[in-house]
């Protein structure tokens, strides 16, 4: 079995490139590969032929084909049968040219929060069919994504059939691949007319985002396997606890985008503009909460047994030895979204270090690893986070996102080896956890930070959008593929 892994991990390699085959390969010339144009892509017959197109033959295995048996591998290394081993990505984030979305406009506004503009990203609007093939062949089983609601309803109550056949497409190129799908209809990113009237703090918004939802999954339902209403509907509740390092009196990140929103107002005219990041966190998460119960609805009301859940921001909380408000910062941050979650399908929690909680979150440690953004190299978070996650709700549990940012792989490989073996740890004791995705699948645009941070599997060249896998994506992959640390 390892040597069958071996050499598919190498075919995967010799198929899209490693970073030592990158550095080792001439250039490729301009005249030696075949353009591909946007038309050319949506007139494949199929998604299948489109990656076998961009990427060449493909490895995944075929439908009839079995993953190969786990029986000779150390029973406490090997997970349970049908777990979820996925990447993940953001439509802003990987797609490019958004466009009709609030974060363009404010990403292109002078003197930005944002370091620089999306831009193109990783073209994955029209390379998907190629990032999803690699995916598969890398060993992965499971695709997380996310809809863009600005693409699909560009302007209020005009929905593109072109957009959300644009999604069917990914979600049909999923299935070919034998991939599992996790689909997030809201990952930040709105529309812009949906901000000008004020965003989530809008009373309107739960009823404009149901009927958004109820017309996805009337197009795209049958091809979901988990739908989640919202990515991290916590974070501006979690920004409120994060002191900004270097600024004056403590400042957080919430009284940092609380400027930012005035001059913003005044630079696009309009008092009432606001959106997930940018607005009064009390009443974006009134307006978030009203529009999950409402989106759920809508979802459940097209197909009624698709499983539904959210995704939760959590940090592995710990107290500070003096003046800790550790329970409080739980109360206030994460209470309210795990009541409601006691009542959904599954819960997504989404993990990437500690935070050692006094008045507010402590500094990382003095003489602590620190990654690129900052936060300390604590792989550990994820098995305290899933425990904790599954004891206060009581429902399945599925890690859909975790990782690091660094220049350094082999970094990465060690956090990801620590955090599936304190993942495995926990479900040997009994925490039901169905799924491991890790962010991300690409090097991706990062929003406010831009393009620095450094967290996929996958390296992207910006200029040529040619993909490079990483040694951890290799090696996640072939844990993946065997089921097994």
């Amino acid at each position: 079995m390892q040597n069958q892994n071996a050499a598919a991990g190498f075919g995967v390699l010799a198929k899209y490139g490693s970073d030592k085959m990158a550095k080792d390969q001439p250039p490729v010339s301009k005249s030696s590969v075949k353009p591909i144009s946007r038309r050319t892509l949506l007139q494949s017959a199929s998604a299948a032929a489109v990656a076998g197109m961009i990427g060449g033959r493909s490895f995944a295995q075929p439908k009839s084909a079995a993953r190969p048996a786990a029986a000779s591998a150390d029973k406490s290394k090997t997970f349970p049968d049908k777990f979820l081993w996925g990447c993940a990505t953001a439509g802003h984030q990987v797609e490019g040219n958004n466009t009709s979305s609030d974060l363009w406009l404010i990403e292109h506004l002078p003197g930005s929060i944002f370091k620089e503009p999306s831009g193109d990203a990783c073209d994955h609007y029209h390379l998907y069919p190629q990032d999803i093939s690699m995916l598969a062949d890398l060993g992965f089983n499971t695709y997380r994504f996310s809809l863009e609601w600005a693409r699909i309803e560009p302007e209020e109550g005009s929905f593109s059939n072109a957009e959300l056949e644009h999604y069917r497409r990914m979600l049909a190129t999923c299935r070919e691949h034998h991939l599992t799908t996790l689909l997030t209809y809201s990952h930040f990113s709105l529309p812009r007319w949906f901000a000008f009237k004020g965003g989530w703090q809008n009373p309107g918004a739960p009823d404009l985002y149901a009927r958004f939802c109820e017309k996805a999954t009337k197009h795209l339902g049958d091809l979901v396997d988990y739908a989640s209403t919202f990515n991290e509907p916590d974070v501006p509740q979690l920004l409120n606890w994060i002191s900004l390092a270097g600024m004056p009196g403590g400042t957080n990140f919430t009284e940092m985008f609380r400027t930012g929103l005035d001059k913003v107002r005044r630079q696009v005219n309009s008092p009432e503009f606001a959106n997930f990041f940018l607005g009064d966190g009390m009443k974006i998460r009134d307006g978030v909460i009203a529009a999950h119960h409402k989106g759920r609805a809508a979802m459940k009301s097209v197909r009624s047994d698709m499983p539904v859940g959210f995704n939760l921001a959590m940090s592995d909380d710990q107290p500070a030895p003096e003046d800790s408000h550790l329970a409080e910062k739980q109360a206030d941050v994460y209470g309210p979204w795990l009541e409601i979650a006691k009542h959904e399908d599954y819960l997504g929690v989404q993990t990437y270090s500690r935070a050692v909680v006094g008045k507010r979150d402590l500094p990382p440690p003095k003489g602590a690893e620190l990654t690129q953004v900052g936060w300390e190299f604590y792989p550990e978070c994820v098995e305290h986070v899933v425990r904790y996650a599954s004891k206060q709700t009581g429902v399945p549990i599925i890690v859909t996102e975790n990782g690091i940012s660094t220049n350094d792989d082999t970094r990465r490989v060690e956090y990801v080896q620590r955090a599936l073996a304190g993942l495995k740890r926990a479900i040997d004791d009994g925490v039901d956890v169905r799924g491991y995705v890790a962010w991300s699948l690409l090097d991706n645009f990062e929003w406010m930070s831009g393009f620095d941070p450094k967290f996929g599997i996958v390296a992207v060249d910006r200029v040529t959008q040619r993909r490079t896998i990483k040694p951890s994506g290799a090696m996640l992959g072939n844990i993946a593929r065997r089921n097994s640390l």
